[in-house]
């Protein structure tokens, strides 16, 4: 189903509005049972979800990534023209030779932008928690030592304003 078709109202994506033919298929795209047909036949789903094998890339990265594909599709089409145009033996070899040397340049560029930029999210925004990652056990750590680190402070202040306050002699 298009986005076009999302869009709609249920009723007209399913099929279901006033005047669309029934034809079984329900508008969630469940197995139902189907009285036209055989008595106590179900219906196969359309379509089955699966889950993604991989997680979306974050958005700076998946933009950086679209940049580099297009540059270097430029550049190929550029060496593709540059080569046919030697090839033919046309004065617009050269021009194209110098265009597609650029090309390759912008191209690496943007192909180092997206490692780069990718490297700099991870180091943002951490790894992903699993429970064998060494980060989760880090922070872990971190805020032990922080609680740890106000236990002991909150005991000294305990000490030290007991000592003054019921102090009697050495004033």
């Amino acid at each position: 189903m298009g986005t076009a078709e999302r869009r709609r109202a249920p009723e007209a994506a399913a099929g279901t509005g006033p005047g669309a033919p029934d034809h079984g298929i329900p508008a969630s795209g469940r197995a139902v049972e189907v009285p036209e047909r055989e008595p106590g036949s179900v219906q196969r789903e359309l379509w089955t979800d699966e889950p993604a094998r991989r997680r979306r890339l974050p958005d700076p990265v998946r933009t950086a990534a679209v940049r580099a594909v297009l540059v270097v599709a430029v550049t190929l089409v550029l060496a593709m023209v540059a080569f046919l145009c030697t090839m033919a033996g046309s004065w617009l070899a050269f021009p194209m030779v110098i265009g597609s040397v650029a090309g390759t340049v912008v191209a690496t560029w943007g192909v180092l932008d997206v490692w780069v930029t990718r490297q700099v999210w991870n180091q943002r925004h951490g790894v992903v928690s699993v429970p064998s990652s060494t980060a989760r056990a880090v922070r872990r750590e971190r805020r032990r030592a922080r609680r740890q680190a106000r236990t002991a402070e909150r005991a000294q202040e305990r000490i030290h304003g007991r000592g003054r306050a019921g102090q009697l002699s050495h004033s």
